[in-house]
């Protein structure tokens, strides 16, 4: 009988063996929802579309290779390959103990598929990720991380417009759980980065410059709806995923994953323009990052 220590280590081969291989990555991560039966074949949709944004841009090309990927995106992408692996042939056990926390939850979700399990499961691989990984982080440029930090934001609202709509969405909560479902491809809207960021790796164009070129549906859901609800959506994320360092994450309400102070006024570019103040109190809250008179004089005119 397979083991928990027999499971880690296999699953530790399986990623090892498609490290340097992108498309073996994708089929590793595909072949964990082709291998289920019944409806759980169906909740790959918003991970898969976005590991396909990940291929494109290149992120997760070999270092060795003419043009080399992230060592951060190829790191945080094993942890998520290597729990689920772990968590596929621990499902087939009857005893052993799973070698982490997150893969604790894929077991969970493998065993009782739900929205909510296949959230849990999936932001605990990647917060795991992130807090591992903080110093390859550190490397990356400051577009990159920028990004790091809205493809966070942006995965633990859709996880509490899920389970906790009221906290995500206020006055509008009724439409959380269908636009958050992961087995239907409307959640594509809320995870997809490639409206807001340059489609290549790594980014060269300045901070403002990209910033300023970000979709408009896309600032809308980030400054007028997501933001303000930052320090709650990080709390209840913490609490949920048992990841009480993901508070720490944020500074004063504006994202800080290996973020320095020093640089916070760069969240506020684009902050401005009042219909994000309506589409705030529309699901009622209000503006957390207000724009300081420097960052608008920066912008112009609102567009």
């Amino acid at each position: 009988m397979l083991g928990a220590q027999d499971a880690a280590s296999r699953a530790e081969q399986r990623v090892a063996h498609v490290r340097d291989d992108p498309a073996g990555r994708y089929a590793l991560a595909r072949e964990f929802y082709q291998l289920a039966t019944g409806p759980r074949r169906r909740y790959g949709h918003a991970e898969l579309s976005f590991m396909r944004w990940s291929l494109a841009r290149g992120v997760l090309a070999p270092q060795a290779s003419d043009t080399p990927g992230s060592p951060w995106w190829r790191a945080v992408n094993e942890r998520l390959l290597r729990d689920k692996t772990e968590a596929l042939l621990l499902s087939a056990c009857t005893t052993g103990t799973a070698s982490a926390r997150s893969v604790e939850c894929w077991v969970d979700f493998l065993r009782r598929p739900g929205p909510g399990r296949w959230y849990r499961a999936h932001n605990a691989s990647i917060v795991a990720g992130y807090l591992e990984h903080e110093d390859l982080a550190a490397a990356e440029g400051q577009v990159e991380r920028f990004m790091m930090n809205v493809a966070l934001l942006r995965v633990l609202f859709t996880h509490t417009m899920l389970v906790r709509p009221r906290l995500a969405l206020g006055r509008l909560a009724v439409l959380g759980p269908l636009a958050a479902d992961p087995r239907h491809r409307a959640v594509h809207m809320f995870l997809d980065l490639g409206r807001s960021f340059p489609p290549d790796y790594p980014v060269t164009a300045p901070i403002e410059e990209t910033l300023l070129d970000e979709h408009a549906l896309a600032r809308m859901l980030d400054y007028g709806v997501i933001a303000p609800r930052l320090p709650a959506l990080y709390e209840f994320s913490a609490a949920s995923l048992d990841q009480p360092r993901l508070t720490t994450l944020l500074d004063h309400g504006v994202p800080a994953y290996v973020w320095p102070h020093a640089d916070r006024h760069i969240w506020y570019i684009g902050n401005t323009g009042p219909h994000l103040r309506a589409i705030a109190r529309a699901t009622g809250t209000r503006l957390l990052w207000e724009p300081s008179p420097l960052t608008a004089a920066r912008r112009g005119p609102h567009r």
